[in-house]
């Protein structure tokens, strides 16, 4: 049996921390001893591990200027006093300062493992949480394998690390299964008008999720009379931003900012479109739960959408990256209803590939032959 830590700052809202525990709930007992470990004992998905999965953290608290102090130890520093113990595979399962700690593993009779979840589009992206760029690379060729979460995510690292030895990509873990069962349930508190198309989308409400625009892109199809909800499931710091830009155009009644929400399925099941408005992402885990409980998609062209939606909209809208790219899409759906059916249809056809078993068992297979 092989004893597997993974190894990630938080287990907060999230994308990576919500599929982390996706993933770790899912992988073979009877072939890995697993354990979770935090920098910070924060965020709502722990209450979400399963019960033998073995969870241990560094910090009760965030605190800030961590990153800062960590970079004040080397590598090898912080593994010997954070990690501890011996391991068969360690990951690194988010960019930054747990893929710097666990490059310091002295240990050759360990494999290690760095997870990439996002667009690296820079020297500085790639060297967030290390002391330069030189020594980002260092750490990062010191991996056994790097794992990319899209071929686009994949494309970039090799770009500007220089790295192409090791890197490969699989698929975010989702629970598919309890996805869809979760989304039957009823929804309570907002009663969605039948009148008009509802609209949603699922995120942390911070800029590069593209809230702010939008809101702006809402405002422009109804001032051209193209009657539609959104509702935005999620917290963060952009809200205050975005809620005084609705206060003062009067769009309070139809963009609808409702907060976190434990079963965000149940809402996107009930609404018509799903949109991602990003400007960045790495394989987006709200676009492809959508997919799953077969609600139609216009996204933005960011890593993964291709791969989501196909290379020519076989399965969802693909719209350029921009303010005018996302008005377009929204208006086309907002107006053809027969091709907003269409892509209903195609939704739940494209869900069915990232299915959990597919995606877990291509885990398995990397930890086994590493």
């Amino acid at each position: 049996m092989k004893k597997v830590l993974f190894f990630i700052p938080n287990l907060m809202h999230g994308g990576a921390e919500k599929v982390l525990v996706n993933l770790v709930n899912n992988l073979d007992r009877n072939k890995y001893d697993i354990i979770v470990q935090t920098i910070f004992d924060e965020g709502v998905n722990k209450k979400y591990l399963k019960k033998d999965i073995k969870y241990k953290y560094i910090f009760k608290k965030l605190f800030r200027g961590s990153t800062t102090l960590f970079k004040l130890c080397s590598p090898r520093f912080l593994y010997k006093y954070l990690i501890k113990e011996k391991y068969d595979i360690v990951v690194s399962y988010l960019e930054g300062p747990t893929a710097r700690i666990v490059s310091g593993c002295p240990s050759k009779e360990t494999k290690k493992v760095s997870w990439i979840h996002i667009e690296l589009n820079d020297e500085n992206l790639l060297s967030t949480g290390f002391r330069s760029f030189e020594e980002a690379k260092n750490c990062y060729e010191s991996y056994d394998k790097v794992i990319c979460v899209s071929n686009t995510v994949k494309q970039i690292f090799e770009d500007v690390s220089g790295i192409k030895n090791n890197v490969e990509v699989l698929y975010n873990t989702n629970e598919t299964e309890d996805i869809v069962g979760r989304s039957m349930e009823d929804v309570e508190d907002i009663e969605f008008d039948k009148n008009t198309i509802n609209i949603c989308s699922v995120g942390k409400i911070i800029e590069k999720k593209g809230y702010y625009r939008l809101a702006q892109i809402h405002k422009k199809l109804i001032d051209e009379g193209l009657k539609h909800n959104i509702y935005v499931i999620g917290i963060g710091e952009d809200e205050d931003r975005i809620r005084k830009y609705l206060k003062d155009n009067k769009l309070e009644d139809t963009y609808h900012l409702i907060g976190f929400r434990d079963n965000p399925y149940k809402y996107v099941a009930k609404c018509d479109l799903f949109v991602c408005s990003s400007y960045r992402e790495g394989f987006s885990t709200a676009v492809t739960e959508s997919l799953v409980v077969g609600t139609p998609v216009v996204s933005t062209l960011c890593s993964g959408a291709q791969e989501l939606l196909g290379y020519n909209n076989e399965y969802g809208l693909i719209v350029e990256n921009s303010e005018e790219g996302i008005y377009k899409g929204l208006k086309k759906l907002l107006e053809d209803k027969e091709l907003l059916e269409y892509y209903k249809k195609k939704a739940a056809e494209r869900g069915s590939f990232f299915s959990k078993e597919k995606t877990v068992a291509a885990v398995e297979k990397m930890l086994d032959e590493i």
